[in-house]
């Protein structure tokens, strides 16, 4: 009798197949581990006394009340906490001289947005601590809020923070003419024969993930175990032991089942940190969830910039020049990765194209807001909404179709790898074969015939048909090249393989799923790599007492990066079975094949051994090679030496009813080219969500405050977040150009969705009513702010994206002397 069974065939190729997910039987019924779901002994509940003013001292805060109340074990002050709570970190100092104010996880002296925790609960129930909540007397003496980055950045602006000589709390350049990757920028400017200038803004928006954040911690002597809903345990880990000074050996981080994040749990939470510090000052185990307002209002935001886009080209529409100026919103404090994300961007504004020139510059704005940090993209969504824009408006300027002028300056086939003006070494791909089939998919010269229709017969609802061609910098990795941008960590990743005497497989993998599909795309790569069976293989994650290495998900690097480390993995795995099967099968290494799960002796048909059965037979140790440890399980770090750069080209088709100013998506095709793909159905799916949540940038989402500094959008009546009926069908396709940079060619799908569809959703409803004198049209765009552009003489008093330059200028004259104006567009600020 044997433990593993002695198979003969070979497994069938698990890559390329579409497997269902094998982790989503139990989320889809309920058999989860959500960290709400988590219910200790003696376990207590905290509540967050919050802000509902923006900016303001604290004079006083009375908890008498509120700790007399029923259920109430403790009530905690900022004063309180002050001396432990030390600061939570920023990870990312962009620039040498950025000024970073500190952020204590809760106020002690001073609020600066709406939703700073300035007390906390204590009870013995979640509803006794809430209803607590109300017994808190906190008195405060308002402060200027500031709101607006544009007033901000002026001389004399009312300060966020008294102690700071400004709001800005940096100023980042780069320069392609002064760091040897371009032309002189001005002097290509001066040399153009047209110049366009734009303004666009980048609205806030809320991630809105699905499962709210929660945080469970259990004190065990003066060892920790904190559960919490986030994309990076071991990063939380790492942090939370350097802000609360428990040694990291004694802190112990669990991610379980996370419930989505979209970059919005990349962080080291207020409440995270005040859960630890209150169950070491308690010695008890304590939970905190948030409600949705809660998430809504505090949870960071993304995006939130101002763009000055100026682009030179000469009239055949080759592109001479880019200048970008960027006022980023960084909130009220800088988080874990806040001030790097609109520089992370800076590389990306060139996009596909060749430009010769170009220049970055911007300004982290502080204003009296829920701080901003990583939303799906992370600064390339911001900079693919530019460049994209731009060569829209530029083709309108010069009389050109824009797919025309597009491949007129991208980057052709037989050019990779390229290396950009922003220093980028773009690794593969084929624009022109994506754009063709997404033609195809569209049908564009069928709607293109039908725009026309209905333009010479004046039909109230217009057809347009909006382009996005794009790249991004995914697998956010390279370690050297994170070091070089002044990145807190590296990139690499981490993964071990584990072999059990019976020949299953168990997958220690230090990158952490929140959504993604790990658990069935790992089980596919190590499948395939030692040819066992799918059903085989087990994925352990999101634990850092077991895996204890890792760098967790973020930025597409999953795959590319994680998946990568596995496969190295498997690799190593395979080299040490080799001398074991040598040494079992009385043959030299080197005449033995792998394939198919087993160890053949070259020319000696029926002579072989199955990994599976070396397994059982190195557990057993009865018999194998001097010099050896009993043990074929391995381990690897993988870390790229550069990003992967997937592309695509992303058509949309758009009703607009110039009579209401209602929008509607006729049609949506796209194809993306992401390498190799492990699972076409979860690939499939990451384009789907990533397209949902582009389109609600387009069309749908704001995070919206009041003049006070109030979040108006704080719950889901007022934020709209669509459901799959406000969605069209997508039109997919996919071209396939492999990353040479990791084993498994991958390069990255969780974002592309996201960062291309804004700008071809919003380039298409422009296109349908530029004739009408609209050149563009703030987004979200609601039937309001579409029909005030359409009716307002395409002024729809919207100063917010009135044209002018990079640098102030109202207009940008041409060095033959024609104005490049944008009109002033439709909407409310």
């Amino acid at each position: 009798m044997t433990a593993v069974e002695d198979r003969t065939e070979a497994p069938a190729a698990e890559i390329g197949k579409a497997r269902r997910r094998k982790e989503d039987a139990r989320l889809i019924t309920g058999r989860t581990t959500w960290t709400d779901n988590m219910v200790l002994p003696g376990m207590l509940h905290l509540a967050v006394v919050r802000s509902p003013v923006a900016h303001a001292k604290i004079s006083s805060v009375d908890v008498s009340a509120a700790a007399d109340a029923p259920g109430v074990v403790a009530v905690f002050t900022g004063a309180d906490l002050a001396e432990e709570q030390g600061s939570l970190p920023c990870a990312w100092p962009v620039t040498p001289d950025m000024v970073n104010p500190g952020h204590p996880s809760i106020a002690v002296t001073e609020v600066n947005h709406v939703g700073e925790a300035v007390a906390v609960i204590v009870a013995r129930s979640k509803a006794a601590a809430q209803d607590a909540v109300e017994l808190v007397d906190v008195d405060y003496e308002p402060l200027p809020v500031v709101l607006d980055m544009e007033e901000a950045v002026k001389d004399g602006a009312d300060l966020v923070h008294d102690h700071l000589e400004s709001n800005t709390s940096y100023h980042f350049v780069f320069d392609a003419g002064e760091a040897g990757t371009g032309a002189d920028t001005e002097q290509a400017f001066a040399d153009a024969d047209v110049v366009v200038s734009r303004r666009f803004v980048q609205q806030r928006l809320i991630p809105a993930f699905m499962e709210p954040r929660s945080v469970v911690v259990q004190p065990q002597g003066d060892n920790y175990t904190m559960w919490s809903a986030t994309q990076v345990p071991h990063i939380l880990r790492v942090m939370a032991a350097m802000v609360t000074g428990i040694p990291e050996h004694k802190l112990r981080v669990v991610a379980p089942d996370v419930g989505g994040g979209f970059g919005g749990k990349l962080q080291v939470n207020p409440e995270e940190i005040l859960c630890l510090l209150i169950a070491r000052r308690l010695g008890k185990p304590v939970k905190w969830t948030e409600t949705r307002s809660e998430s809504l209002m505090t949870a960071h935001h993304g995006r939130d910039q101002i763009q000055f886009v100026d682009v030179a080209a000469d009239r055949e529409g080759n592109v001479k020049g880019l200048r970008v100026r960027l006022l980023a919103d960084m909130g009220a404090y800088l988080r874990l990765i806040t001030p790097g994300i609109p520089a992370l961007g800076a590389f990306m504004f060139p996009g596909i194209y060749k430009f010769p020139a170009y220049r970055f510059e911007c300004d982290g704005v502080f204003t009296n807001k829920v701080p901003t940090d990583a939303y799906r993209g992370a600064g390339r969504p911001e900079a693919t909404f530019a460049i994209e824009r731009i060569m829209d408006e530029l083709a309108v300027e010069l009389g050109m179709d824009p797919l025309e002028l597009r491949r007129k300056n991208w980057i052709r086939a037989e050019e990779f790898p390229f290396t950009t003006v922003a220093g980028l070494a773009y690794d593969s791909g084929d624009y022109d074969a994506a754009t063709q089939q997404a033609l195809q998919l569209l049908g564009y010269d069928e709607l293109r015939a039908e725009q026309q229709r209905r333009r010479e017969s004046g039909d109230p609802v217009q057809l347009g048909i909006g382009v996005s061609t794009f790249t991004e910098m995914c697998g956010l990795a390279p370690s050297r090249v994170l070091g070089s941008l002044s990145f807190g960590a590296g990139g690499w990743e981490h993964a071990a393989i584990r072999m059990l005497p019976t020949g299953k497989v168990e997958v220690v993998t230090g990158s952490t799923p929140h959504g993604q599909g790990h658990e069935t795309a790992w089980s596919q790569l190590v499948a395939d790599a030692l040819g066992v069976p799918f059903e085989d293989v087990e994925v352990l994650h999101g634990d850092t007492a077991i895996a204890s290495r890792g760098l967790d998900t973020y930025g597409s690097r999953s795959l590319v990066v994680g998946g990568s480390a596995v496969v190295k993995a498997a690799d190593k795995v395979i080299a040490k079975a080799r001398k074991v099967a040598a040494h079992l099968l009385e043959a030299s290494e080197d005449d033995l094949e792998f394939s198919g799960g087993r160890f053949s002796v070259r020319g000696t048909p029926g002579a072989g051994l199955g990994i599976q059965e070396i397994a059982l037979a190195i557990f057993a140790a009865h018999d194998y090679p001097e010099g050896i440890e009993p043990s074929i399980d391995a381990e690897a770090t993988f870390d790229p030496e550069n990003f992967s750069f997937p592309h695509g080209t992303h058509l949309c088709a758009m009703e607009v009813d110039t009579e209401t100013g209602f929008v509607k998506i006729r049609k949506y095709a796209c194809v993306d080219d992401v390498g190799t793909i492990v699972n076409p159905l979860i690939v499939e799916g990451q384009v789907h969500g990533g397209l949902a949540q582009g389109i609600a940038q387009a069309l749908y989402e704001e995070a919206i405050y009041d003049a006070d500094g109030n979040l108006t959008t704080g719950t889901f009546v007022d934020y709209l977040v669509p459901s799959a009926a406000d969605l069209p069908h997508f039109d997919t396709g996919n071209t396939v150009h492999t990353a040479p940079g990791n084993p498994i060619g991958a390069k990255g799908v969780g974002e592309a969705g996201c960062i291309a569809s804004t700008p071809a959703v919003v380039n298409a409803a422009l296109d349908a009513v530029r004739h009408l004198g609209v050149t563009d049209i703030r987004m979200p765009l609601t039937p309001e702010r579409v029909w005030r552009a359409i009716h307002a003489g395409g002024d729809g008093g919207d100063r917010a994206t009135a044209g002018s330059n990079a640098y102030g200028g109202a207009q940008t004259e041409t060095t033959a002397g024609v104005s490049t104006e944008a009109s002033s567009l439709g909407g409310d600020r």
